[in-house]
């Protein structure tokens, strides 16, 4: 069984906002733009400057994101409405688990990069100035930010966010909004995988950044076979299907991500009280 993209798509942060391509299994070697040609003046009969923008490249390496989910027959037979919800989320569970470690993760090998080390900026104790900054960061790198993306704890920061007159700073109508779809001109999206708690930091409630900067790719569509007769491994547990009236679902997703820079994301923080 296969399914298409979207789900995964509608899911994924990353995959909604980054450049998406078809991505080869051996991979691909990607052209980024690292300058423009400058244009100059010239004097009349003066000869006109030749300038070539520069060109680097990157490779783009997929990696294979997969779970397995066993069920009971009974389970399937009695519950047949909630394994079918169960079954139907399971291309989301593989979108959020692709974002938090494209956000927050190590990368599963060489030729995906990940947004963990990329500049932190504490948006609780000033939010408007933290964001502006945030903002004026990508700037200076040479992009321009066009995508938030926040966890659900970044919510009361930003309805809590009000100007001099004790008026919210992010929302126009306290009574009909109640969370963030825009801020600074630049589309905000709303995904739990955003959120990363911190042990001897702050908690990461956000990622803002230039998606152009930034490719995704599939190598097929999701996967999904189904078995009754395997044996599987669940953590110590070895798991007989047929021996136990079992079955499993399992789904996988080969899938790649690169940006041209990290230095066009930043990590969007509260305060640290540590």
């Amino acid at each position: 069984i296969t399914i298409g993209p979207e789900p995964i798509i509608r899911t994924s942060a990353v995959m909604s906002l980054a450049r998406q391509i078809q991505l080869p299994g051996l991979g691909v070697t990607i052209p980024v733009i690292t300058g423009d040609p400058e244009a100059g003046w010239v004097g009349e009969t003066e000869k006109k400057p030749v300038k070539r923008g520069t060109l680097s490249t990157k490779l783009m390496q997929p990696y294979t994101l997969a779970v397995i989910v066993p069920f009971s027959n009974q389970f399937k037979r009695d519950k047949s409405t909630l394994y079918d919800a169960i079954v139907g989320r399971i291309p989301s569970a593989l979108g959020k688990a692709y974002d938090k470690t494209v956000f927050h993760g190590a990368a599963p090998g060489t030729g995906f990069d990940v947004l963990a080390d990329c500049t932190a900026v504490d948006i609780q104790k000033a939010a408007y100035d933290g964001l502006v900054t945030a903002k004026s960061n990508i700037a200076i790198a040479g992009g321009e930010a066009n995508g938030f993306v926040f966890a659900p704890q970044a919510e009361p920061v930003l309805l809590g966010a009000k100007d001099q007159n004790g008026r919210p700073i992010f929302i126009d109508n306290a009574a009909t909004q109640g969370s963030v779809s825009a801020i600074l001109g630049v589309n905000a999206i709303k995904r739990q995988a955003a959120y990363k708690k911190g042990s001897s930091a702050a908690n990461v409630i956000g990622i803002v950044g230039d998606w152009n900067q930034a490719v995704t790719g599939m190598v097929n569509d999701v996967n999904v076979e189904i078995s009754t007769e395997a044996t599987i491994n669940d953590g110590s547990n070895q798991i007989n299907l047929w021996q136990r009236g079992m079955f499993a679902v399992r789904a996988e997703l080969e899938v790649g991500f690169v940006v041209t820079s990290t230095d066009y994301f930043n990590r969007l923080t509260d305060t640290y009280s540590g």
